[in-house]
């Protein structure tokens, strides 16, 4: 029974999910009669992780991530991976709204983790391996608790957990 049991936590998320909540955002957006006939551009740059709006307004830009968020948490994807980027007046009148996509764990958010599953006092390692903070220990249930307690903790960007063995 010394075998060792381990978990990742990761901010990743479904990428075809949240191509789904794109699309979808995408048309709810351009069939509500509050945006027909104005200009109410999308774009979804993967490489980038950034999606952009441009539209006539602020108003209709939020409107336009409203929407975004809305499909995103109906997928299960937290709305923290979103995050507003850039706001910037486009010509014409108009506002782009850059939003960037948050999928990594960045590693002084990797070491505020680590520094909550060392203050919970259980026996476990937390070790930092790219952007995955690795969880070891020989007890199921205190995984489970640091598990617990890491979704307890109120983080600016995802949490996942998986790999659990």
């Amino acid at each position: 029974m010394a075998k060792e049991h381990t978990f990742d936590i990761s901010a990743e998320i479904d990428k075809q999910k949240f191509k789904d909540a794109y699309e979808q955002a995408k048309k709810i957006i351009t069939n509500r009669w509050d945006f027909k006939g104005i200009t109410c551009e999308f774009e979804h740059n993967e490489k980038a992780k950034t999606v952009t709006f441009l539209s006539t307004s602020d108003s209709k830009a939020d409107a336009m991530y409203e929407a975004l968020v809305s499909e995103v948490i109906k997928r299960g994807i937290s709305s923290k991976a979103l995050k507003e980027h850039k706001r910037e007046t486009a010509g014409g009148n108009k506002t782009r709204l850059t939003i960037a996509i948050v999928d990594a764990i960045s590693s002084d958010d990797a070491k505020k983790i680590v520094k909550e599953i060392k203050e919970l006092k259980l026996k476990v390692q937390a070790s930092i391996r790219g952007d995955v903070v690795r969880v070891e220990g020989k007890s199921i249930d205190d995984l489970q608790e640091s598990i617990k307690a890491i979704r307890a903790c109120e983080f600016d960007f995802p949490v996942n957990f998986t790999n659990l063995k």
